[in-house]
């Protein structure tokens, strides 16, 4: 075991580490501290149901842009009964740079909804700049249902991948959004009497953010996909990836970005009756898909069975944490909610060989212990119960 772990600490070191943990006010939490020593790239959190191991990794992705592995609203992630705002602190060690990254709750906002952020203890403008420097990427046990549900679970996974690669993809993508319930709303008040001026206007804008957040999905696929055609055959098996979109079907066809945006404008001009009709706009990267193919079967995703698609899964977010080393030269901050439960040993074994060469830091959590039986001497343990993040032993 020893020397498995000098091998783990040899190990080229190219992602983000956390060297310390606080919550206060955070779910399950009134104060809780914990500092990992960084030994070992991966950091094991065991405890039973509902002792709080979720809410641990919850906190620590609240360190990236968004609302978090839960998408909770602000409110909600608060400590029941708490008398003061909610808030995460950590120290993070970015290729060898300590930084500093507070979060939380502003209760100086009318309905406390929303967050602040603050880096190095000067305040940031929003929490998009948490994507400058670094990522965080995760999964949990709801998304084992990504690949039957419908497209919006997809299409908020490939953002939050694309997200690693560009940091201006979630402004991108949120200022598509905004613009387009503002659309939405001035169909929705002035219908047809809407002045035309003022409605084009809004498209103009819109197809510009569409056209910037469907080229940087489109850029981001095709380098995830040589990544995933790279993998070596093993126990997760290669997947192909398609963009199913109207408006990145255009790009993917060869057609200029400021061609497209004038295609996009024409095509909401020509929607806007059935937009008011509907209450809603038809067309647009809000309706764009993931489609995921089980390379060695050649079947769809959704129809490969339970463990097929979690393989899957997993295949994605190695390949995408790969790629962003290769690209960027530094490996995302990994949470594994639950992971390793319903996986064979030989696969355990290789996810968590996988995680620790990344080069950077992997939390996991499980309820069973012996499921990281081959972490032994290898691993970071914490015990998390009762409120208490302590150092395991044994």
């Amino acid at each position: 075991m020893a020397d498995a772990m000098r091998q783990w600490e040899d190990m080229p070191r190219r992602g983000v580490f956390v060297r310390a943990l606080t919550l206060t006010n955070f779910r399950s939490y009134t104060r809780a501290s914990l500092s990992p020593s960084g030994d070992a790239p991966l950091v094991v959190l065991t405890g039973e149901n509902g002792a709080g191991k979720t809410n641990v990794l919850e906190a620590l992705s609240y360190l990236a842009p968004g609302r978090g592995l839960r998408r909770a609203t602000i409110g909600e992630v608060a400590k029941q009964g708490a008398t003061s705002p909610w808030a995460v602190a950590a120290t993070l060690d970015v290729l060898g740079e300590d930084i500093r990254v507070g979060t939380g709750q502003d209760m100086g906002a009318s309905d406390g909804s929303k967050r602040l952020v603050r880096l190095d203890g000067e305040s940031a403008p929003n929490s998009n700049v948490l994507g400058d420097r670094w990522s965080v990427t995760w999964l949990t046990p709801q998304m084992d249902r990504l690949f039957i549900e419908g497209p919006s679970s997809r299409r908020r996974f490939l953002d939050r991948l694309v997200l690693g690669l560009y940091a201006d993809h979630s402004r991108q993508v949120g200022a598509y959004e905004r613009v387009m319930r503002e659309r939405n709303r001035l169909l929705s008040d002035k219908g047809r009497r809407a002045d035309p001026a003022w409605l084009s206007a809004i498209e103009a804008r819109m197809a510009e953010h569409a056209v910037a957040v469907a080229n940087a999905r489109l850029d981001f696929a095709g380098q995830l996909a040589g990544q995933l055609a790279e993998a070596d055959d093993g126990p997760f098996p290669k997947a192909e990836l398609a963009i199913d979109g109207w408006l990145e079907g255009l790009l993917a066809d060869g057609m200029a970005a400021v061609e497209a945006e004038s295609a996009y404008r024409e095509r909401l001009m020509a929607e806007r009756g059935r937009d008011i009709a509907a209450g809603r706009t038809h067309e647009g990267v809000h309706k764009t898909d993931l489609v995921v193919t089980h390379a060695p079967k050649g079947m769809q995703a959704d129809l490969c069975s339970t463990g097929e698609q979690k393989a899957l899964l997993i295949a994605l977010v190695l390949a995408n944490a790969k790629l962003q080393s290769a690209i960027r030269g530094q490996a995302p901050l990994m949470l594994m909610d639950e992971i390793v439960a319903h996986l064979d040993g030989e696969r355990r074994a290789a996810l968590f060989e996988a995680l620790a060469a990344l080069g950077g830091q992997c939390w996991l959590t499980g309820t069973d212990r012996s499921l990281f039986a081959a972490l032994e001497g290898r691993a970071e343990f914490f015990d998390v119960c009762g409120g208490l993040i302590q150092p395991a032993h044994g």
